[in-house]
């Protein structure tokens, strides 16, 4: 059965019914979201006999941050901003790594970085200070903590564009941090 737009655009109201107690409503949307969530899932883990290990994960996750979507927001990108997360942990723990190319920018700062490393500690830690509060959190928890963009945007409940945005500055201005310092 294939989903039409109107069936989508129910997905927005149904989760704040949801969220104000309606368990038809959740129900319903559950219903409505589990064909997409098994298609997204399988495009993404390889391994037929996790499919349905990660689709149980989706829809843990899902319930147990329902209360964080927020209805001024587009539904599908929160949506796939979990599915993204849940597929990256399985894969991490079978072992893969799966590497995100964000943009030749944030590629260039990312090895120029690496290809220098900081001296120490407390260097990264003085740097780090000098960041804005913003950039310096998506810095700590994508690099430091190894959470996905994925999860940095659902966590910081932000969109993926703004938390590549705020990394991409964090690390221009760490890079510039580094040259006055050399």
């Amino acid at each position: 059965m294939a989903l039409n737009d109107h069936d989508k655009q129910q997905w927005p109201a149904l989760m704040v019914q949801a969220q104000h107690g309606s368990q038809q409503a959740y129900e319903r949307l559950l219903g409505a979201l589990l064909p997409v969530i098994r298609t997204q899932v399988s495009k993404q883990i390889y391994d037929r006999g996790h499919v349905e290990d990660v689709i149980q994960d989706v829809l843990l996750t899902l319930h147990r941050v329902r209360h964080t979507y927020d209805s001024h927001y587009p539904f599908m990108p929160w949506l796939q901003a979990i599915i993204r997360a849940r597929c990256i942990d399985a894969l991490r723990r079978q072992g893969y790594r799966r590497y995100e190319v964000v943009d030749d920018d944030y590629c260039e700062a990312s090895s120029t970085a690496e290809s220098h490393p900081l001296a120490d500690e407390h260097q990264l830690r003085h740097y780090l200070q000098q960041l804005p509060a913003r950039q310096r959190e998506m810095v700590e928890f994508v690099h430091l903590n190894e959470k996905s963009l994925a999860e940095a945007a659902s966590h910081h409940q932000l969109s993926l564009s703004a938390v590549k945005s705020l990394l991409h500055r964090a690390l221009v201005n760490l890079r510039r941090f580094g040259a006055k310092n050399e």
